[in-house]
């Protein structure tokens, strides 16, 4: 018998025929001796929809009660599979993220997991009850409702699946595993069977959407096994797992592209202590996250400075830059919205050379100019102009054989 933790994403409890389907699905896991825990996202569109109420009701809707009201969409789903699950004559209890006492810091919106206790969930558990809790959702210290942020039902399935030592975290998607590219764009893209924890945060970090960056952290520093598989099939996903697990290690595992890239570039900024910290201490203070940074020398004391920021980020951080240029003297700032970032991602890069002049020359040959690189020991990620980004893609996959074989 294992400890199983399910989560089910928004598309696989849009409506009530597939509510059942994941209840039906939890029944035939439970059936077969496993104590699980479900979690759930609220239904596909509601939590747009609630912005939208809640942006009908204020120019600009208090924080604390925004998360308030985005906390329902989850606690309906939840209501509701474990209704289901008794019409269907299993022991069955819902948990809000409060009575699952996950408790979170204070930042509504995007708070972070501080600690979850369990003792509430594994009593449920000693009597045969399938836990359903609500995902991404908690209560800070003083009692208040938190949400996550986007993704967040991820975060709060592999953090629960950490707290109670669970055997294995599933995560049920619209898709049937994790791939080598975005098959939306790369018809050759197929399906990884194991790929490494450092492996999938690179990925989700740099524009793969199938898991949320802080699920996949709490499943590395608790080692806990991630399956990301389909609600729709019973086909074996991916799992997310320890490097040495791994059993095929490939020199490059995927190909990831992030369309939500800006760039921005200030000229002839003089090259002195502080200076650095004047450009981007203001970003950080409006809550803007700085991707890429390069800085070329001039023989002139002077320094060109590139950064990258999200586009929606971008014409704020423009309008900051620009005013900034003015007190420290800089001779211009211009930014270009239409980038993209495409990288390749592998442990297999440690122990190989020649990755990156493969992926330049591959880049190369379809006239694809590269504007920006940024590398790490397991990832070197090019900044193009955006319309060449799903062509470098297909090049990309196919120069570091990962396309499928027919």
């Amino acid at each position: 018998m294992a400890l199983i933790v399910q989560k089910f994403g928004g598309t696989s409890v849009a409506d009530i025929h597939r509510i059942q389907n994941v209840a039906n699905r939890v029944v035939k896991t439970h059936k077969q001796g496993n104590d699980v825990v479900v979690i759930l996202s609220a239904m596909a569109g509601i939590t747009d929809h609630l912005i939208n109420l809640a942006n009908e009701a204020a120019k600009k809707p208090d924080r604390r009660e925004l998360d308030v009201l985005l906390a329902t969409g989850e606690q309906t789903t939840a209501a509701l599979l474990a209704m289901m699950l008794k019409g269907m004559g299993h022991r069955a209890q819902s948990l809000m993220g409060h009575q699952a006492e996950v408790i979170t810091d204070c930042e509504y919106g995007n708070a972070r997991i501080l600690e979850i206790g369990t003792d509430r969930i594994r009593r449920l558990l000693a009597d045969r009850n399938i836990v359903v809790v609500a995902g991404f959702q908690g209560t800070d210290i003083k009692g208040n409702i938190t949400t996550l942020g986007r993704g967040g039902s991820d975060t709060s399935a592999v953090a629960i699946a950490a707290a109670l030592k669970a055997d294995v975290c599933e995560i049920y998607t619209d898709v049937d595993g994790i791939y080598t590219a975005d098959p939306n764009i790369c018809p050759k893209a197929r399906k990884i069977s194991e790929i490494s924890y450092d492996e999938m945060l690179n990925m989700a970090s740099l524009g793969a959407k199938v898991l949320q960056i802080r699920s996949v952290g709490f499943a590395k520093k608790y080692n806990i096994p991630v399956h990301v598989r389909s609600s729709f099939s019973e086909e074996e996903g991916t799992m997310v797992v320890q490097e040495e697990s791994v059993q095929e290690q490939l020199v490059v595992s995927g190909v990831t592209h992030d369309l939500d890239q800006a760039r921005i570039t200030l000229k002839k900024v003089p090259d002195q202590p502080g200076i650095a910290a004047k450009i981007f201490s203001p970003i950080a203070e409006s809550g803007i996250l700085v991707d890429m940074i390069i800085q070329n020398t001039r023989a002139t004391g002077q320094t060109d400075l590139t950064f990258t920021v999200p586009k929606s980020d971008y014409e704020k951080a423009m309008e900051i830059e620009k005013k900034i240029a003015e007190e420290i003297g800089a001779e211009e700032v211009f930014g270009d919205p239409n980038i993209a970032k495409v990288s390749v991602i592998g442990v297999g890069m440690k122990n190989h050379s020649g990755v990156a002049s493969l992926m330049f020359n591959a880049l190369s040959r379809e006239n694809i100019n590269i504007i920006m690189i940024s590398t790490s020991e397991i990832r070197i990620s090019c900044v193009i102009e955006e319309k060449y980004a799903e062509l470098a893609v297909r090049v990309l996959h196919t120069s570091f054989g990962l396309d499928r074989e027919d």
